[in-house]
């Protein structure tokens, strides 16, 4: 635990960003926050986390970069942004990892990653509430959370069970964002009030999108990528 507080001491603030389950865009929500915050002159650190189906490296098309070695494990720098993955251990085989397993590689993995001084760290953690997430909270005490649904009655009552989980346990809760917006509903709004916390904004569907993935400059210029900047404004 305290080579892990030593490893994210130089970091000013870690956002996590989680979904109460898989499908919601969390990792594009992620990624592209990422991305503006660098744009915008921030030393900004990107985590993924989600050992099951690692997705930024292929949004930013971090092709030919490995970590190297000093003194810890430093991040490769793509499109500006220090990413760290498992994905640079495992590639694209399954990790087929079961509790301790799990929490094992998680906290390897924050032991031996040196970020150096990152103004953001932005982490794609696993969907779900299982004990990924637990970990997430227990070994990162900086960790403000950012809550990703899209606004299906199916997603807004997995992530209201997340939520309760979050504000139980007293962490950080930045707010949520309602994503893959398509007719106006507020739904969310509602839900976020009801809950008590931030409703951060909308990100509208984009039928553009799945052609900017792996071209972060496109990816930058689309309708998503301006909806994400408006929510930063409030984060």
């Amino acid at each position: 635990m305290a080579t892990i507080n030593k490893r994210l001491k130089d970091i000013k603030r870690v956002i996590v960003v989680v979904g109460g389950k898989g499908g919601v865009g969390k990792s594009l929500i992620a990624t592209t926050l990422s991305l503006v915050l660098s744009k915008r002159g921030h030393s900004v650190g990107l985590l993924d986390l989600d050992f099951h189906g690692p997705s930024c490296h292929t949004i930013l098309d971090a092709k030919g970069v490995m970590p190297t070695e000093g003194e810890g494990i430093i991040p490769p720098e793509i499109h500006g942004i220090k990413l760290m993955s498992v994905v640079y251990y495992v590639g694209e085989k399954p990790l087929p990892l079961r509790g301790t397993e799990i929490s094992n590689v998680f906290t390897e993995l924050l032991a031996i990653t040196k970020w150096g001084r990152t103004d953001y760290l932005i982490v794609d953690a696993p969907p779900g509430m299982g004990e990924e997430i637990l970990d997430v909270i227990r070994l990162m005490k900086k960790g403000e959370f950012l809550i990703v649904t899209t606004p299906s009655n199916l997603a807004l009552k997995t992530m209201s069970r997340l939520v309760k989980l979050l504000l139980e346990i007293r962490v950080p809760v930045l707010g949520i964002v309602e994503n893959m917006r398509i007719t106006k509903t507020k739904l969310t709004e509602e839900l976020a009030k009801g809950l008590d916390i931030k409703y951060l904004g909308y990100v509208s569907f984009d039928y553009n999108l799945e052609g900017c993935i792996s071209n972060p400059k496109k990816l930058l210029k689309t309708k998503f990528a301006d909806n994400v900047k408006n929510i930063l404004k409030v984060v």
